[in-house]
């Protein structure tokens, strides 16, 4: 049996990753939140328990429960990495819906939500700490760095590559062979024939730089 979980965050993410783990039979322990005017609230009977510095549940963390960082905001998601890397030496575990269809020759990093009815096809990788939601495709022998969030729906044709911190909206279509560089944004709708540089912001149909 997995150990129960500690996820930090409260809202959004949070919930869909609650309901995730419940789904798979794991325990959600409490949430984890900043905001106190949200302590000692509940979410589907589990309690948002307190800070995200609290040691009195930090110390279970490595010992007696695992933890899923749970917010679509990287610089967040990194903070939270790092402090639970630095402090308790653990990494986040994976929320990963049932109805989600993974490949067995895909290869599949830490801390990475994976929605419902999102495939993830053979011969793709996916490294730590994504958010991939509802009913995306990745098609095969796709790369998908760290710390990447995909929209609902979204297209990831063959031999795409995606790397650190990309933002891809909900309905996009990456084309075959395509790179997509560090930190670059891409608008919600939009068809990506070529490579994105670094930094840059695309949208439109067939998707270009937006200044």
């Amino acid at each position: 049996m997995e150990k129960p979980v500690i996820i930090f965050g409260s809202t959004g993410l949070a919930k869909a990753a609650l309901e995730i783990f419940n789904s798979n039979g794991i325990v959600v322990y409490g949430f984890l939140d900043d905001d106190k005017k949200t302590h000692n609230e509940e979410i589907n009977s589990v309690t948002i328990l307190g800070s995200t510095d609290d040691h009195g549940f930090l110390k279970l963390i490595g010992q007696k429960c695992e933890a899923f960082v749970a917010s679509d905001d990287n610089k967040l998601r990194k903070k939270y990495v790092d402090y639970l890397m630095e402090t308790r030496k653990v990494m986040p575990m994976n929320a990963v819906h049932q109805s989600a269809i993974i490949s067995e020759s895909s290869s599949i990093g830490h801390g990475n939500f994976i929605n419902a009815g999102a495939i993830l096809s053979n011969d793709s990788e996916i490294g730590q700490h994504n958010v991939i939601n509802s009913k995306v495709l990745i098609e095969q022998e796709v790369s998908i760095a760290d710390f990447v969030q995909i929209g609902a729906g979204s297209v990831i044709n063959s031999g795409v590559t995606i790397e650190e911190g990309v933002f891809i909206g909900s309905g996009v279509t990456i084309v075959s062979g395509v790179t997509i560089g560090k930190n670059a944004r891409i608008g919600a709708g939009s068809v990506v024939v070529g490579d994105v540089e670094k930094n840059q912001t695309v949208f439109g149909n067939p998707a270009i730089e937006v200044k």
